[in-house]
């Protein structure tokens, strides 16, 4: 059986339930390609964060077992890199004869690129590049200027939140190219039109959207009501019966008034569906060069957003699920039961030892399965009926551990007191509101 092509686009921060059918986000591209593909219902990553995750998905290992567990990027971080005896799949694809290509948000490690793991490199966001030395300390991010904020700064105006001894945060905007992902789609794009199809190839397009802070482009605002957005049910949620860390970061966002919130929600959704549009420009690559029949194409995401779920938003150490749940559809000519939704237990992880199978590679000792038989429409046997959780804290220290299946949840958390969730109790997650814990 000849190779398949496979391609990858990862978005940054974007929660699962966003790509569902009877999702409020717009998405006509997806929409159009689920016909082709499967949509993972039940897909998890490890931990809530960019970093541990991305590892978790090019390893097939957990934190614990790649040894990246924070933002690799900042001077507190805990490791800077893998372990050094980690292998990625890609180094595996490439003995198999791929030839890799690699456009966008790596965030695996601070010292080596995806070139350092057999990717030819198309474009690479300057503020994720690998670095020789650690990050300089007063390195903020975006939005930050690294300074303490003088009387000025300390001013409420909209969708801004105050942060004493750190710079001001703008939660929204308007960004007619945000975090310049349109250059990631084009370099990718541009790719596939010229690409060898007589040789296996495997590319990787990684977006920094839709991740905070959401700034948009307005023609997609716009198709957007901003009477029709709704605060999830749990929205009020005290936290009173949850650990203080929670409330604390939920003080933070307390600033924002409720119409603050609800335009907070539009314009998440307005920046998912930008994404869906840069996904368009490679299908229409695909669809252009007749490669569809021979290709997985996945979209998929390396982390979510709580989106006003609990008052809160991004993602981080409070253990609910919507900064846990992702985006998971796989579809092209190697998936034979296209256009379902399958409820299957997913982990990023297992998406190394797939690759490995479908690219004839050796398979080798990884905690993610192959989704392979999932994929041929085959039943799979002794499936995972857990999804287990590790974490250390993203920028702020913080030991918690999870795990849950269908009717328990349990949450360890090494700084206050544990949690215990019985999910019957909850209505299933919908795609206005993740009611679950």
């Amino acid at each position: 059986m000849k190779q398949p092509n496979i391609i990858v686009f990862m978005t940054d921060h974007q929660r699962g339930d966003t790509i569902l059918p009877d999702s409020p986000v717009k998405t006509p591209n997806l929409d159009r390609f689920r016909k082709q593909a499967i949509t993972f219902s039940n897909a998890w990553c490890p931990a809530p964060h960019c970093c541990p995750s991305r590892a978790t998905f090019f390893s097939g290992l957990y934190p614990s077992e790649h040894g990246v567990w924070n933002n690799v990027d900042v001077s507190n971080a805990l490791s800077h890199r893998p372990f050094d005896d980690v292998r990625m799949f890609s180094e595996d694809l490439k003995d198999a004869g791929y030839r890799l290509y690699f456009s966008g948000k790596w965030h695996v490690s601070a010292e080596k690129g995806p070139q350092d793991y057999g990717f030819e490199m198309l474009y690479h966001h300057d503020h994720y590049a690998p670095r020789p030395h650690r990050p300089d300390t007063k390195e903020w991010g975006r939005y930050g200027s690294g300074k303490i904020m003088d009387r000025e700064d300390e001013k409420r105006t909209e969708g801004r939140i105050i942060r004493p001894g750190y710079p001001p945060y703008i939660q929204y905007g308007i960004d007619e190219s945000p975090f310049k992902d349109a250059l990631v789609a084009e370099a990718a794009a541009k790719k596939l039109s010229e690409i060898d199809l007589d040789t296996p190839f495997f590319l990787f397009a990684g977006p920094l959207g839709p991740h905070d802070p959401y700034f948009v482009p307005q023609r997609f605002l716009d198709w957007y009501d901003p009477e029709e957005i709704e605060l999830p049910d749990n929205f009020d949620d005290d936290l009173m019966d949850k650990p203080v860390l929670y409330r604390r970061t939920q003080e933070r966002y307390s600033q924002l008034t409720r119409e603050e919130h609800r335009e907070s929600i539009r314009r998440f959704y307005a920046f998912c569906s930008y994404e869906d549009y840069l996904f368009g420009q490679l299908l229409e690559q695909v669809e252009k060069r007749g490669m569809m029949d021979n290709t997985l194409i996945l979209y998929v995401s390396d982390h979510g957003d709580y989106i006003g779920s609990h008052g809160l938003w991004a993602k981080g150490l409070p253990c609910f699920q919507e900064a846990y749940h992702v985006c998971s559809m796989a579809g092209g000519g190697v998936v034979k039961n296209a256009g379902q939704v399958d409820t299957t237990r997913l982990s990023l992880a297992d998406w190394a030892p797939t690759f490995l199978e479908l690219a004839g590679a050796p398979s080798r000792p990884m905690t993610g399965r192959s989704l392979v038989p999932l994929l041929r429409g085959k039943p799979v046997e002794n499936w995972r009926m857990e999804t287990y959780t590790q974490s250390n804290g993203n920028e702020v220290y913080g030991i918690q551990r999870a795990v849950w299946n269908d009717k328990w949840k349990y949450v360890f958390n090494a700084f206050d007191y544990d949690e215990l969730y019985d999910c019957l109790l909850y209505t299933s997650p919908s795609p206005r509101d993740m009611r679950r814990s």
